[in-house]
């Protein structure tokens, strides 16, 4: 079977960069096996997030990863890197949390965390409207405005990781990268390249 999580070159993550401000505003263009989406992202809305996420953008980092936690009706969640090195490097660079100023509805684009000021890498789409998530702290960075159809018909049928389910584990994934998802999960849409417009 052909390697679908091909890793990229370490060099464009790993070594030591000046983070940038995003712009105010900018278009992502994401292809994937899926097909192609695009994301409108706002500065105003997420100050913190939409830096990282224009860091991670322009280092590439999305290259290569797995739609690893796709839940209809709920979520479609990326992040994690082919590559453990880059996935160990990004995760001790952590970053404050926004304050909440747009609500999670549907087709808008979140950082996702394990608790307070703990965001680093890991995005996801809101399939429906998520507005419970607001009062959690979840601060969204901005919106699909093409492609939503293709969002929604990204591969779901693994279901949650553990504990909740059977699906991928995020712990093995950013320890093993390609490896274990290729070996375990090999229907799992992929993002190809993120276009930054």
């Amino acid at each position: 079977m052909r390697n679908r999580f091909s890793p990229f070159a370490l060099l464009l993550v790993c070594l030591p960069m000046l983070a940038a401000q995003a712009p105010a505003n900018f278009q992502v263009i994401c292809h994937t096996t899926g097909g192609d989406f695009t994301l409108a992202i706002h500065r105003a809305w997420a100050p913190q997030g939409v830096d990282r996420f224009y860091e991670l953008l322009q280092a590439h980092y999305y290259r290569g990863n797995a739609f690893y936690r796709v839940l209809p009706g709920f979520v479609a969640q990326w992040g994690l890197s082919p590559d453990p090195a880059a996935n160990a490097y990004w995760s001790r660079r952590r970053i404050p949390d926004d304050p909440v100023r747009q609500s999670n509805t549907r087709g808008t684009i979140t950082f996702a965390d394990s608790g307070r000021n703990t965001r680093t890498t890991v995005v996801f789409i809101n399939l429906k409207n998520n507005q419970r998530l607001d009062k959690s702290g979840f601060a969204p960075l901005g919106k699909v405005v093409a492609g939503m159809s293709v969002v929604d018909e990204l591969d779901g049928s693994y279901g949650d990781g553990p504990p909740f389910g059977h699906g991928p584990d995020a712990r093995l994934i950013a320890k093993q990268g390609a490896a274990y998802l290729t070996r375990n999960f090999a229907r799992l849409d992929v993002i190809y390249s993120c276009q930054v417009h």
